[in-house]
């Protein structure tokens, strides 16, 4: 129970520190929904869909109202629609459109799992699905897609990684005259989680139960509120004391929600992602936490370090709150949707090659990241590629979620409004990855990969 003390410090959170529950994402197993006929398939599809998730918006708007907690974002994700395509055949935008309609029939933001998984290779479905996903993002409002090409357990599909290259780029062309925002819904991954309340990169997978409800909760102007309090001459140990009991009250406020949802919905609670998720939103942003411990701006020496810890705090601080802490959890850096980062970013303190060694040390990869529109499907692959190999290595998820500003180069900046925010449009290498990108074939798994 709460006591008093802390009921008016959670208060102090929510109106004065952006402390929010991110999202509620209700996951749904589509397995029962197969059918060789694409169209039974989509009313399937439809039909669970809708008969699940019909009163998700209803109860996170009660729950916020009973408990003063903003829900930002209510989200369904799914499974992976390439497994069904590859029993049904047939035009797979059917189940973009199929997603699209029952999304905005609910009311939700987003739905996600218009997926592949090929970190082995391609099952049947599979080439069709990422074939046909620029379209498909084109065409619909609020699905969002994802591609898995790698594991630490299989290694890289460098012809899925060459193939993603291609259809980022297509994705931003395609939506040219809507900001590009059709890349900003598609998310590459290494080491994909199966149950990531997070879009764009959310889908269910095929190892969760029929229907859980996942709760994402964000922090980051109440961690940065914590440390500013603490003497500047307290330790780095004292910081991260700090760090992670903010992360286990932020926790406790997502555990509270994901066991109220779980109960008016009558459907299992599975985790809270206690990930530090910013918007562009004044006193919201992850690079000032790290300049409040001391740096100058994000970008300089002492990043990667002071990311590290940070991260590393918040998942401990968050698991002693909560058996169910699943997800991505940790500190996300997405430049566009980060005030902080988009400073850094504009000033120079920040470039897309320091960005990927921050990646190394948290969540989750480079992600809303706005480069010159000019940049080739190749040099995208050698991107992925590059993350891909990061959380190959390292055993921990990466992603690459960049957006080419057709039409626009280095040192303008692209508008996308909203959650999304805006940045530069930084500065990448033009020199050509091409040769190793069209090699293909599957970069081996790493000897750390070997276990058991």
């Amino acid at each position: 129970m709460l006591n008093d003390k802390e009921i008016l410090e959670t208060i102090k959170m929510i109106q004065e520190q952006n402390l929010d529950v991110r999202t509620i994402t209700m996951g749904i197993s589509l397995i029962d929904c197969m059918d060789t006929d694409i169209d039974k398939s989509c009313e399937k599809v439809y039909n669970k869909i809708y008969t699940y998730a019909k009163d998700l918006v209803k109860t996170g708007e009660a729950i916020s109202k009973k408990y003063g907690i903003p829900i930002i974002n209510k989200r369904v994700s799914v499974t992976p629609i390439s497994m069904l395509l590859g029993v049904s055949g047939g035009d797979p935008i059917k189940y973009a459109k199929t997603l699209d309609k029952v999304a905005k029939d609910i009311g939700i933001n987003f739905i996600g799992g218009y997926s592949a998984l090929v970190q082995k290779g391609f099952a049947p479905g599979d080439r069709e699905l990422i074939e046909s996903i620029p379209e498909a993002l084109a065409q619909t409002e609020r699905v969002c897609s994802s591609v898995n090409i790698g594991s630490t357990r299989a290694g890289i599909n460098l012809d899925a990684v060459k193939i993603m290259g291609q259809k980022v780029r297509m994705a931003a062309e395609l939506t040219k005259d809507n900001n590009c925002m059709g890349a900003s819904k598609l998310v590459v991954f290494c080491n994909a989680v199966e149950d990531n309340p997070f879009m764009a990169g959310a889908f269910h997978g095929v190892g969760e139960a029929d229907c859980v409800i996942n709760v994402g909760v964000s922090g980051p102007g109440v961690v940065r509120a914590a440390i500013k309090k603490a003497p500047k001459d307290a330790s780095i140990a004292e910081i991260a004391d700090i760090i992670k009991r903010t992360a286990f009250k932020v926790t406790r406020m997502g555990q509270l929600v994901g066991v109220e949802a779980s109960r008016m919905l009558n459907k299992p609670f599975g985790i809270v992602d206690l990930s530090l998720a910013p918007t562009p939103a004044v006193g919201d942003s992850v690079a000032h936490i790290l300049e409040e411990i001391g740096l100058e701006q994000c970008g300089s020496t002492g990043t990667t370090a002071c990311l590290a810890m940070l991260n590393d705090a918040v998942k401990k601080g968050g698991v002693m709150a909560s058996s169910r802490v699943g997800g991505l959890s940790g500190a996300f850096i997405p430049v566009s949707e980060d005030a902080g980062m988009i400073a850094a970013a504009e000033a120079g303190s920040l470039s897309i090659e320091k960005l990927e060694a921050m990646t190394a040390v948290c969540s989750v990869g480079l992600d809303m990241i706005i480069i010159p529109g000019d940049t080739t499907a190749e040099v995208i692959s050698g991107i992925i590629a590059d993350e891909a190999a990061i959380g190959m290595i390292n055993s921990k998820t990466t992603a690459v979620r960049v957006i080419p500003a057709i039409g626009k180069k280095d040192g303008e900046s692209l508008n996308f409004g909203g959650l999304l925010g805006y940045g530069p449009i930084m500065k990448v290498s033009k020199l050509k990855p091409n040769v190793f990108i069209n090699r293909g074939g599957q970069i081996p798994a790493p000897i750390n990969s070997l276990k058991n």
